[in-house]
């Protein structure tokens, strides 16, 4: 579902999603209409704008992942500040791309997020995780023992507070896609977590996003 009060720009996005394969199963254009639609609709990603009428962005998000915790929210907004990505990521989205984003990076972007992943316009992640982790700083819990990470589980945990996806995670450590994803399932078990989000701000009180793993693909 696509979300924007500029016509013109919502048409735009919903053109180039469907022209790229997706489904795009319904369009709105304020806060109340995004909410019905999605309860009517039920997409599994919902590119969002945050400067909408009525409800904005945030209430939004937080509505549609109320009603159901499966969906995927990408904020595509015009504005970069600090604060509307902060409060976007809290209110649950998995993804914030500004829109002079190129319509290859929303694509992208879109896939990533529908299979999981957490997408960040570049520069924006590291504010977050350094907001968070100024937010959360000797605040995070140690697990039980018994739910201790291994030393594997806590490597590609620290992948995932970076934003890495999968598949980046799985050719770095030369493992395959499935056991990436048992290792994250294995760590959201033991953490009593459900999601990446959850996982990744987890990471981020432990103060994991620091260390030695780079933040590029590896080339």
């Amino acid at each position: 579902m696509v979300v924007d009060d500029h016509p013109m720009w919502r048409d735009a996005v919903e053109r180039d999603l469907q022209d790229a394969g997706f489904d795009v199963v319904a369009v709105a254009a304020d806060g109340n209409q995004a909410i019905a639609r999605f309860r009517a609709a039920r997409p599994k990603v919902v590119v969002l704008d945050l400067q909408i009428p009525g409800p904005g962005g945030v209430e939004v998000t937080a509505d549609v992942l109320g009603h159901d915790p499966s969906a995927r929210v990408l904020i595509l907004s015009a504005s970069g500040e600090h604060q509307d990505v902060l409060e976007a990521v809290k209110a649950g989205a998995t993804g914030y791309l500004v829109k002079s984003a190129s319509r290859q990076e929303l694509l992208e972007a879109v896939r990533r997020v529908a299979a999981g992943d957490s997408v960040f316009t570049p520069g924006l992640a590291g504010l977050v995780l350094g907001e968070f982790r100024r937010m959360n700083e000797g605040g995070g819990e140690e697990p039980e023992p018994e739910n201790a990470l291994t030393a594997r589980e806590t490597e590609i945990l620290k992948m995932v507070a970076k934003g890495m996806s999968y598949k980046q995670i799985a050719e770095r450590l030369v493992l395959s896609h499935r056991t990436v994803q048992n290792h994250v399932q294995n760590t959201l078990r033991k953490l009593q977590m459900h999601n990446r989000v959850e996982l990744t701000r987890y990471a981020i009180e432990q103060g994991l996003d620091d260390g030695d793993t780079d933040d590029d693909d590896g080339d």
